[in-house]
């Protein structure tokens, strides 16, 4: 059986005691040390939709120039290209319009929702992708079955922009999610309300 001290049983009594008396409202406390956490989640959205767009642009580019002196399925992958980031420049417009407008805020649990729905967003993206993966697979090989050459373009496009996306979702995630871990350092107290008290806790030193 672990070895608790009373210091431990002490707090836990606290914890619970304010968890089941005290009302939630009380818990929503401002927490300065969190503006600069916020902060750098949305300057990795912001830097995200950056590259994204710029993706976006140079595919269109490369795509709009190549796709009026190719023809068969070289022609049909440029298409797809700047048809398919087209789009991307849209959602990467949007996605950075909106970082650019997040409040970098200092509210605990404002915090901890946005940092979840990110990283929600991220996997579920993820998840997009490997369908995108999967459907330009079955395009390709579906146009070589019927030689159809423009399936085989799309096909072979589809899986270039699904790829990307999947590294790019990926790569995001994890610096929101290595990010994250920075909460339990920033939030080392407990707040019983603005005219209450607080109970420090540094990591590493309860007994």
């Amino acid at each position: 059986m672990l070895n608790k001290s009373p210091f431990h049983f002490l707090l836990l009594l606290i914890v619970l005691l304010t968890t089941v008396f005290i009302p939630i409202d009380t818990f929503a406390q401002n927490i300065p040390e969190l503006q600069n956490f916020n902060q750098t989640r949305i300057s990795y959205n912001e830097k995200g939709m950056m590259i994204l767009g710029g993706w976006a642009v140079g595919n269109m580019i490369w795509g709009g120039i190549a796709a009026s002196q190719t023809s068969g399925q070289t022609k049909a992958f440029h298409q797809m290209n700047l048809y398919w980031n087209s789009v991307n420049l849209v959602i990467a417009g949007f996605g950075y319009w909106q970082a650019t407008k997040e409040n970098a805020g200092t509210d605990f649990w404002s915090t901890m929702d946005a940092q979840q729905n990110m990283e929600k967003i991220l996997l579920f993206n993820a998840a997009l992708d490997v369908a995108y993966v999967a459907g330009g697979l079955y395009l390709k090989e579906r146009g070589l079955r019927l030689d159809k050459d423009k399936f085989i373009g799309f096909g072979k496009s589809i899986l270039l922009q699904g790829a990307f996306l999947l590294t790019f979702d990926a790569v995001m995630y994890t610096f929101h999610h290595t990010h994250a871990k920075e909460l339990p350092q920033i939030v080392n107290q407990i707040s019983l309300g603005p005219a209450g008290f607080n109970i420090s806790i540094p990591l590493g030193s309860v007994p």
